[in-house]
């Protein structure tokens, strides 16, 4: 059975993430998602919680009819030492045989301890970015179109948007 790694701060999940997840599933048998970041909320790059993060992926893949059996989505904490980062994951996430990552300082560092990385195939990357799905949530612009449905209602719901036009001008 081979296993893979997706990691991503989903700040908020976008439709370029469902995109690299189902990518990844053709690749593999079971993908560990790795919440990037997961200490952090309430800040311009990070507005999210870590929970609020993994209840929008649970939902979008689960209405996608993704098979629950074949993810699992677990938090993780940055570390102060770019060095020490990839250890850090390799303690909280089940062996993987291979990273899906477009990072190239995420690429790097999988690369110093020998993982295979492999990119995924962007898909809109101009506007299917977590930088600019925020910006236009903070400037009232088109941004639905961007996310999944359940994203839309979740960010709605726990009253995102105001929480994102707070943290990005202030």
């Amino acid at each position: 059975m081979k296993h893979g790694l997706f990691v991503g701060r989903f700040q908020p999940f976008h439709n370029g993430h469902l995109h690299a997840v189902k990518f990844a599933l053709g690749k593999v048998d079971v993908l560990w998602i790795a919440i990037g970041s997961a200490q952090k909320s309430y800040e311009k790059k990070n507005p999210f919680t870590a929970g609020e993060r993994l209840t929008m992926i649970k939902a979008v893949l689960d209405v996608n009819k993704i098979n629950p059996k074949r993810w699992l989505a677990i938090p993780v904490n940055d570390v102060n030492v770019h060095s020490l980062w990839v250890s850090q994951v390799d303690i909280l996430i089940p062996r993987y045989d291979i990273v899906f990552t477009n990072d190239p300082f995420s690429s790097m560092l999988f690369n110093e301890h020998e993982k295979k990385v492999m990119k995924i195939p962007f898909l809109k990357r101009k506007i299917l970015e977590g930088t600019e799905i925020r910006l236009r949530i903070a400037s009232d612009k088109n941004w639905k179109a961007f996310v999944p449905k359940q994203v839309a209602e979740m960010v709605k719901e726990i009253d995102g948007i105001n929480r994102i036009k707070l943290l990005q001008f202030k």
